[in-house]
């Protein structure tokens, strides 16, 4: 068996944040999903549980980052091509995300990032199979 990950997310309004990712076109998983959690299906070995404020809590003692302020974590997905790089944050954009900074093309390497409604900071990047240039 693969190793999967689930990243957990604390989210304030789970059906606004259930309805951005899902206008991204993730779908969430009936099985794990209830009024305090909703499992996003990323791909077949990636997950991001969204759990609402509360109940995310319950797993730590630790308080919790507002990451609409403080910067708790950078996700980055990757996709086949620099247009679905422009397409994903296009999408996030629209379902009221907002974009913290430019475009960056490394030439083998364009990254764009969005923030999702939590504040919760996403990259999505292309990468040429060929990786950098040979120094």
């Amino acid at each position: 068996m693969s190793t999967q990950i689930f990243v957990n997310l604390p989210v304030r309004d789970l059906p606004a944040s259930k309805a951005f990712f899902n206008a991204l076109g993730y779908a969430t998983n009936p099985s794990f999903t209830n009024d305090e959690a909703a499992c996003l299906v990323i791909s077949d070995s990636i997950y991001v549980m969204l759990l609402v404020e509360p109940f995310f809590q319950g797993f730590t003692r630790k308080s919790l980052c507002d990451a609409r302020t403080h910067t708790e974590v950078l996700l980055c997905l990757s996709v086949a091509s620099r247009s679905e790089v422009d397409a994903m944050v296009a999408k996030a954009l629209s379902a009221g995300g907002r974009e913290p900074m430019e475009a960056k093309d490394y030439g083998f390497m364009y990254q764009r990032g969005f923030e999702d409604l939590d504040g919760h900071l996403w990259e999505v990047v292309h990468m040429d199979e060929g990786g950098p240039p040979a120094e």
